[in-house]
């Protein structure tokens, strides 16, 4: 039987952690002098306890190495149980939330989605502000660690591909991430630094500076203020557009130039190719505006560069409502939110690596009908890519599809638009954040669906974060049974 006692411990540990977390945010109100704070305290008072009880109730089945079961139930377990507690402060401290809205928006934030039910942001209580950035932050540093760390262990969706590029520590997986978290976590400070120092010389408020570059960095997409990053006109984009690309390269690609190896970096055929598909979007995008709506070359340029990243590394910021640009665009911006950055980065959706894999295998395949007798196999970066790397990759885009039109059939049933459905689905199983169309596009938000609707928007949400097959595994009898 499987022992999920070291699993609940883990679980415990992190809601301890996100209970102190709750500390900053509250301290923020206390500051403000808002009257606010209590919320906070009160959140933390119960997050802390039962996570308190729940490790002390597991701590005799710590063990340094978890099973295979173990790792893909505390992978999914992690995710499930944090939402719940993070939905407090929002619960309690926003009146205009139900609890369905709260636990839409902790979920949102943890899984770097960036889609939102609050409208009136811009009169929020700093702490609320703050709490949105710091779990969309923690999300950012969640998503990395288990990017490197559990996906190739659990050899999900060809990211066992990056196995030999992490930290290899004879398969123990908590020792291993201990490990990881230890050097990301200066190279995630440091961006976000070095991101809120540069928002504040282009003249934003400390304040917005700083929930800012942490959901910036994250590619998360929370803003403070209702109209997204329409706020911030200018110098703000290209600094967001800037540090949005460089959340979406591989972080073991920073550690290796911190350790003094600068070629990886440079010479990475994921990275070459997500800059490169960045720039051909922009390029189209840009040239469209100019040459259709007479738009001047620098703010077109500008505002598609910006858009662009942010749809397409999951951000979700939205500097204009680009549902006014015509179909042509609206079209390329769907498309654009179903490629998502590289392996290993805060960035979210199919990923690049995935694509370059399909397309090797597609040349590989012609080559065979072309010769038939030749031996042809697909690469990627220099290597051949295996057959078990492969149907992974081909199995996690037919369930991504498939994932994709289940809950846009569901929205569907909830009595949601055809607009609304799909895209509503595929912004959320991408973590993508907006939507199309009048009600969940970047001039609207997610407020006025159902309950029904949230709740599911809320489970694409965990299953896309998590690689679809980390949850699809845990419904299997096979599982439970091993």
């Amino acid at each position: 039987m499987l022992d999920v006692r070291p699993v609940g411990y883990v679980i415990g540990l992190l809601l301890m952690t996100l209970s102190g977390a709750m500390m900053l945010p509250m301290l923020t109100d206390l500051i403000a002098g808002n009257g606010h704070w209590p919320v906070f305290l009160e959140s933390g008072m119960i997050t802390g306890l039962v996570g308190m009880c729940l490790s002390l109730a597991c701590s005799n089945a710590v063990r340094d190495r978890l099973s295979l079961q173990q790792t893909f139930l505390m992978t999914s377990g992690v995710w499930v149980a944090l939402p719940i507690f993070a939905a407090l402060p929002l619960f309690i401290g926003a009146s205009s939330l139900n609890y369905t809205d709260a636990f839409f928006e902790a979920m949102s934030g943890l899984t770097t989605t960036g889609s939102t039910v609050i409208s009136g942001l811009d009169n929020l209580p700093p702490g609320l502000l703050l709490w949105r950035g710091l779990l969309q932050w923690f999300g950012g540093i969640g998503v990395i660690v288990m990017a490197m760390v559990f996906l190739p262990e659990l050899r999900v969706g060809g990211m066992q591909i990056f196995k030999s590029e992490a930290f290899d520590t004879m398969g123990k997986v908590l020792p291993r991430a201990a490990e990881i978290s230890a050097q990301i976590s200066t190279i995630y400070i440091g961006i976000t630094v070095a991101c809120a120092l540069a928002y504040a010389a282009a003249g934003m408020s400390t304040f917005d500076a700083i929930v800012h570059a942490m959901t910036t960095v994250s590619t998360g997409g929370f803003a403070n203020y209702d109209a997204s990053f329409g706020t911030f006109k200018g110098t703000h984009e290209y600094i967001a557009t800037v540090f949005m690309l460089a959340a979406a390269l591989p972080f073991v690609l920073y550690v290796q130039l911190l350790n003094g190896s600068s070629r990886p970096l440079f010479h990475d055929s994921q990275v070459r190719a997500f800059f490169g598909t960045v720039v051909v979007l922009v390029c189209l995008v840009g040239g469209f505006l100019v040459m259709a709506d007479g738009y001047a070359a620098e703010k077109a340029v500008r505002e598609a560069l910006f858009n662009i990243t942010s749809i397409m590394t999951g951000t979700g910021y939205a500097s204009v409502d680009y549902m006014t640009w015509g179909g042509f665009i609206i079209t390329i911006f769907f498309f654009c939110g179903l490629i998502g950055g590289c392996a290993g980065s805060t960035s979210c959706s199919v990923k690049i690596f995935r694509y370059q894999i399909l397309f090797a295998a597609v040349k590989a395949q012609l080559q065979r009908i072309h010769s038939p007798h030749g031996i042809f196999r697909p690469r990627y970066d220099g290597r051949t890519v295996t057959d078990d790397v492969l149907s992974s990759v081909m199995a996690f885009f037919v369930l991504f599809i498939v994932t994709m039109g289940v809950f846009a059939v569901a929205l569907a049933l909830t009595g949601l638009d055809m607009v609304t459905s799909i895209s509503g689905a595929a912004t959320a199983v991408a973590n993508v954040g907006p939507g199309l169309g009048d009600t969940i596009g970047p001039a609207g938000n997610f407020g006025s669906l159902n309950d029904t609707a949230k709740w599911l928007l809320s489970a694409a949400m965990l299953i896309g974060r998590l690689e679809l097959v980390v949850v699809y595994v845990l419904f299997t009898r096979r599982f439970w049974q091993a």
